[in-house]
């Protein structure tokens, strides 16, 4: 006897397919890293990140303009410090005048509309490389929170829309909500990387920020005393469910592919949109197999996309933003 039910009739032609299709990816789904430096006329490929740039501010502007004629309208800001400006004490990203400020208001004069989101933490403005001040081969976390609330100030004072805390210090989102608060900045959002792994993945993008832990006497060699366990789970929720409660409106899991039960928990957990970061070396490794010839780098890439959205993210952060317009035409 054969069976009633076919579940193969509503796969049978690329119409149906579309039609009942559970899952879709579009251009407002996505958040796109921009890599900012010092400069005039500058556009570098960043080696480990192939067709993806540090920009100078003129370029900025014009990647501004070019993202929101795609449909794009949302970007994040990290910036590349020159060395003799870094320090442990992050006291360059407290300029009223640094790279980031600029950017941000660079952002904002080439398109209003444009939804600028800020990278806060201490790295790119690091001697050592660190999200946090370190003293006595520690990270001080209440001493770091403190800088990282005047950061976000500096940011909102800039035009930022969101800030977005990618440290994992401890607390961090209440004392950042409170510093806007009490500065007026109440309609300024958090976005809060909230389950942020201890990763593998990052390298190409400490790569482009020239950002990496350094290799010197009491000065921790990883990010493991901050960053979370990639074998852990259910912290993820706990803290994630911690920033929320300190103020947090929109929470992040990063990296992306190999954390997407993550994502999902979290997803089953919480009434704020959720975020995920796919990371520079998932970026970097499709890139290298495409030049291979071993992956279709466009079939690849857009069923990582649609994984990521499948698991519950609202927002994805993800270099293949521009790959993405490009493939749906």
């Amino acid at each position: 006897m054969y069976p009633l039910i076919r579940n193969r009739r509503l796969r049978a032609s690329e119409s149906i397919r579309r039609l009942v299709r559970e899952t879709v990816v579009t251009p407002d789904d996505f958040l796109v890293p921009l890599f900012v430096v010092e400069g005039k006329g500058i556009k570098e490929e960043i080696p480990s990140m192939p067709n993806y740039y540090r920009l100078s501010l003129d370029n900025l502007e014009k990647e501004t303009k070019e993202l929101w004629k795609m449909g794009l309208c949302a970007v994040l800001l990290f910036v590349k410090v020159p060395d003799n400006l870094k320090d442990n004490k992050g006291t360059e990203a407290l300029n009223e005048e640094g790279l980031m400020q600029r950017a941000i208001k660079t952002v904002k004069n080439a398109c209003p509309d444009m939804l600028v989101m800020t990278d806060v933490a201490l790295d790119p403005y690091s001697s050592y490389g660190h999200d946090g001040i370190v003293a006595d081969g520690q990270i001080l976390n209440d001493e770091t929170s403190e800088v990282l609330a005047e950061m976000s100030v500096s940011h909102a004072q800039a035009g930022a829309d969101f800030v977005a805390p990618s440290d994992m210090m401890d607390g961090r989102i209440l004392i950042i909500r409170e510093a806007l608060e009490d500065e007026g900045f109440q309609h300024t959002g958090i976005m809060s990387y909230s389950a942020k792994y201890a990763s593998a993945f990052y390298g190409p993008f400490r790569d482009a920020l020239d950002s990496a832990p350094v290799d010197i006497a009491n000065v921790p060699k990883d990010k493991k005393s901050y960053q979370m366990d990639f074998a852990n789970r259910f912290e993820a929720i706990r803290e994630t469910q911690m920033d929320i409660d300190e103020g947090a409106d929109i929470v992040m899991v990063k990296p992306g592919l190999c954390y997407l039960d993550i994502v999902r928990e979290i997803k089953n957990e919480v009434d704020v949109p959720v975020a995920v970061y796919q990371v520079s070396g998932e970026y970097a490794m499709l890139k290298a197999a495409a030049e291979k010839g071993w992956l279709d780098h466009d079939a690849v890439m857009m069923e990582q996309l649609i994984a990521i959205k499948r698991a519950g993210a609202n927002i994805i952060a993800s270099y293949f933003a521009k790959d993405f317009i490009r493939v749906i035409g």
